[in-house]
């Protein structure tokens, strides 16, 4: 009898998960809406113990980015990149120097504020996870740098489009800012996709000229830890992604065709970030702590204020 009650429990749970997980890839979800959906599921402990959800959001969010790129205009791209290089340079690098005056000031494990400040600085759980095995940083340095980063993400995904709307941004400038002042991708696609499909296009391109920074500056943080393992992890996804933007320039025969891959990879980045949602716990914000916490959080307004300004009164 216990068996067949655990067995129940089992496949309700699966049937609330698999079903909410479908109901992301319709129209009905925003992206905002899935990550709240995907923190109560968790919060109330219906999500399925076989899955490896983290294995299975990086996996979705990868091929949903690269399906992006057969939406995006190789000419439009270029310039894009342009006329955001610039900024994305002074970005990086001004936050990186911040970053490691304020953790000294405020005292912080010196491994755990530069994974902060580098995820801040280049993209997110993407940068943490290249440069933590390059600086030899814990398992807890590595994993409090992510959850102050995811915590960030998630609140972002909800304020960026307000503010946009507030200030009354244009589509390009909108992607500009999410791009510079967002941490991960998946929550700069989140913010700009819920804005408009060109800030969309802008923020994504603007966003994977800026990880390709994780090269350098993993080699650099080897340097300045002196850390044993020089080994460097770079996204095989940007890479791809870059043949997609080139196959629609060379290839415009099929552009039916590389208009629905980038419809429906849209739509299943609504489906990663109801996954990200499931990942966030109360467990892991209290693991962020005070201190890192405020570091990621001054990191965060000092970038996206300035930005905002560079972008307002300058661009």
């Amino acid at each position: 009898m216990r068996n067949l009650l655990t067995n129940s429990h089992w496949q309700k749970r699966d049937l609330i998960f698999f079903g909410f997980a479908i109901l992301c890839l319709t129209p009905l979800i925003t992206s905002p809406i899935a990550l709240v959906i995907g923190f109560t599921l968790v919060t109330l402990g219906l999500i399925p113990k076989h899955l490896d959800i983290n294995h299975l959001t990086k996996k979705m969010l990868s091929y949903s980015i690269i399906g992006l790129g057969f939406g995006i205009n190789f000419e439009q791209a270029i310039s894009a990149s342009k006329d955001g290089i610039g900024l994305i340079l002074i970005s990086i690098f001004s936050t990186l120097t911040i970053g490691t005056l304020l953790t000294r000031a405020m005292k912080i494990d010196r491994k755990t504020g530069h994974l902060i400040a580098s995820g801040t600085a280049i993209c997110g759980g993407s940068a943490i996870a290249a440069i933590a095995p390059a600086i030899n940083a814990k398992g807890d340095q590595t994993s409090l740098a992510l959850a102050v980063v995811f915590i960030l993400n998630s609140v972002a995904l909800f304020v960026f489009p307000l503010l946009g709307h507030l200030l009354n941004m244009s589509q390009h400038a909108f992607g500009v800012w999410c791009a510079i002042a967002i941490h991960d991708t998946s929550s700069v696609v989140g913010a700009a996709s819920a804005y408009g499909d060109q800030a969309l296009v802008t923020a994504t391109t603007l966003k994977l000229a800026r990880a390709l920074w994780i090269v350098p500056v993993t080699f650099i943080s080897a340097l300045m830890f002196k850390g044993a393992s020089k080994k460097i992890t770079i996204p095989y996804f940007i890479l791809f992604y870059c043949i997609a933007i080139l196959t629609t320039h060379f290839l415009p025969e099929y552009s039916s065709v590389y208009a629905q891959i980038f419809s429906v990879s849209k739509q299943t980045l609504v489906l990663c970030l109801f996954l990200i949602g499931c990942g966030i716990t109360f467990r892991k914000i209290k693991e962020a702590g005070a201190k890192p916490l405020a570091l990621g959080i001054f990191l965060w307004v000092i970038i996206a204020s300035s930005s905002l300004a560079y972008i307002e009164l300058i661009m």
